[in-house]
């Protein structure tokens, strides 16, 4: 449906729903990084090489963490950046290094994994905590240089308090979506296919091979599965809405309105609470063989779990009430 003007999209879901999503996150994943981070450090020589993989894992995590106190106060303010220009790029920065550094590191643990398993002749005594060291500082230079770009993009409104875009303002958004449709190909499709590509080949080999180590087995499955949550809840939705609502906001600056503008929006700010929730997961990848110390972390996080459907659930019910009033 083409018009000479559009009906704007209603901008106030995220300030109700981000805001205490984002709470929840930063006190549950603070307490759970710090709890995996010292149960990890204590298991370090037994862990060796995968070890590093997984403490630059909570590295990401932390310094996005530490960046929700400033998001929460934008969003309670209702879109209002007073903490700088220069800041508001550094945040975002730190959204975008979390988000695919932890890609990339879970793709690393996976390829460990997969090697260890399926081909442990070959690379036994290769590879060596140095490796890991150098691959994982590659990782970290790889996901810079692919956020680099976002950070030339306009972010907020001249010198008064006003918006921190996690993409850009309109006037970009074109340029904006091509860039981000090749960072998803790079940054997300291509590892989550390597993942998804080990972790079926390890499964395979493990019941072919009749192997009698149930440890081993369930161990790959409780990774697995951890893995199919991470990016099934957080990453896909994320990636999938964002693009999509990028093209919306290309539509709509070129006057063809479409129904589904406002269905996209309030999705992609629901996807951006859910890909948050990977900070306060991710401690399952390095805790799962604890059992002690897992046990009480999936109590935790069932809480978690409790808070964040009673706040979803709240938002929805909210906006239904608001579109009725509308019709």
């Amino acid at each position: 449906m083409n018009q000479t003007s559009c009906t704007p999209v209603t901008f106030n879901f995220e300030h109700r729903f981000l805001p205490p999503v984002y709470i929840s996150v930063f006190i549950i994943g603070l307490i759970a990084n710090g709890w995996g981070l010292k149960s990890l450090l204590q298991e370090w020589k037994k862990l060796k090489i995968i070890s590093v993989f997984v403490l630059n894992l909570g590295l990401a995590d932390i310094l996005y963490l530490l960046t929700l106190p400033f998001l929460v106060v934008y969003y309670y303010m209702k879109s209002k950046w007073v903490f700088g220009h220069t800041f508001c790029k550094i945040t975002r920065f730190c959204f975008n290094l979390n988000l695919y550094g932890t890609i990339g590191f879970l793709t690393c643990i996976s390829l460990y994994r997969y090697l260890a398993i399926v081909h442990p002749m070959r690379v036994k005594g290769r590879l060596t905590v140095a490796h890991s060291v150098g691959i994982s500082i590659t990782v970290w230079l790889l996901v810079s240089i692919q956020s680099l770009p976002d950070m030339f993009y306009t972010k907020t409104f001249g010198n008064k308090p006003g918006k921190c875009y996690d993409t850009t303002s309109k006037i970009f958004v074109e340029s904006y979506l091509k860039y981000s449709l090749g960072w998803t190909l790079t940054g997300f499709c291509i590892p989550f296919l390597i993942t998804l590509g080990c972790y079926g080949h390890v499964i395979v080999v493990l019941w072919r091979k009749n192997i009698t180590d149930k440890e081993l087995k369930q161990g790959c499955l409780k990774l697995l599965f951890i893995l199919i949550l991470l990016f099934s809840v957080c990453y896909i939705p994320y990636h999938v809405f964002k693009n999509l609502n990028l093209w919306s906001r290309v539509l709509f600056k070129d006057k063809k309105c479409r129904e589904w503008s406002n269905g996209v929006y309030i999705a992609h700010q629901i996807s951006r609470g859910l890909v948050c929730l990977n900070s306060a997961l991710n401690p399952l990848v390095y805790l799962h063989g604890n059992k002690d110390v897992s046990a009480q972390l999936r109590l935790l996080l069932q809480r978690t779990y409790q808070m964040f459907r009673c706040q979803f659930l709240s938002s929805a019910m909210h906006v239904a009430q608001t579109a009725n009033e509308v019709l």
